[in-house]
């Protein structure tokens, strides 16, 4: 796992104050999918419990996985109930079976050699993968131009790409498309929950000051380049924060009569 996935740590108290949460739509949007009853999920990249609390929330057991003992310190005192394993998704043993398993906003930090044997590993037959997450961004236009002109000296642009390339403007988005090619999911689907927020200015730094892409930065230039954008932003900023969803169902193995 590289280092800037594992840079979240140092900000883990900001993180669980500026990121936003996960709303029940999302809930409904995998269990109707589901289409059967998930007892046990397990999730990839836990962070600090955003989307552990809304499936613990729906009765779900829960077991969060994340490699930075900050961000799951702070998981455990926001979702108690959750069985929390500090590991990255590479270190996670077989064995165990799940009925869901999940990544939020974190798929992206995991290797791709091998990624989805060991998803269908951990997924009972006929299991739900589900990865879900997206960027926040300005809705305004002439202010999102605004924090990119005084961004640029220092950053050239805080998105992650696509993993495997696939152009944004393609109707299947990463990480369906590696889905669809996997040969160990069926039945894959990609929906948007669309989401506007509304956020003081200072909030809105704060929530940058989560993006990997910034903690990266020297410590000078990204104190720096944060205190600039919060001089050229509004009291309070519109944010486009819809969530992109994909869902998969693990391929039932194929069963050979012993005659």
């Amino acid at each position: 796992m590289s280092a800037r996935a594992l840079s979240f740590g140092a900000v883990a108290k900001g993180y669980e104050r500026f990121r936003p949460g996960y709303p029940e739509e999302l809930f409904n949007l995998v269990m109707t999918y589901a289409g059967r009853p998930v007892r046990t999920a397990l999730e990839i990249g836990a962070g600090t419990g955003k989307a552990t609390r809304l499936f613990a929330r729906g009765g779900v057991a829960v077991t969060a996985t994340e490699p930075d003992e900050a961000m799951l310190a702070e998981l455990r005192e926001h979702v108690p109930t959750a069985w929390t394993v500090r590991a990255t998704f590479e270190e996670l043993q077989p064995g165990v079976t799940y009925g869901l398993v999940y990544a939020a906003a974190a798929l992206h930090w995991t290797s791709p050699a091998g990624r989805w044997a060991r998803v269908a590993a951990l997924l009972e037959p006929g299991g739900v993968f589900a990865s879900f997450g997206g960027p926040v961004a300005l809705a305004d236009p002439a202010v999102e131009e605004a924090v990119r002109a005084v961004r640029a000296p220092y950053l050239e642009s805080d998105d992650i790409p696509s993993p495997d390339g696939t152009p944004p403007e393609q109707d299947m988005q990463w990480p369906g498309t590696e889905l669809e090619r996997s040969g160990s999911f069926v039945d894959v689907r990609q929906a948007v929950i669309e989401r506007r927020l509304t956020m003081t200015a200072p909030d809105y730094v704060g929530h940058l000051s989560t993006i990997s892409a910034y903690l990266e930065l020297p410590p000078a230039d990204r104190e720096r380049v944060l205190d600039r954008i919060l001089r050229v932003l509004p009291e309070t900023v519109e944010i486009n924060a819809d969530i992109i969803v994909h869902l998969a169902r693990h391929r039932p193995r194929e069963v050979t009569a012993p005659w």
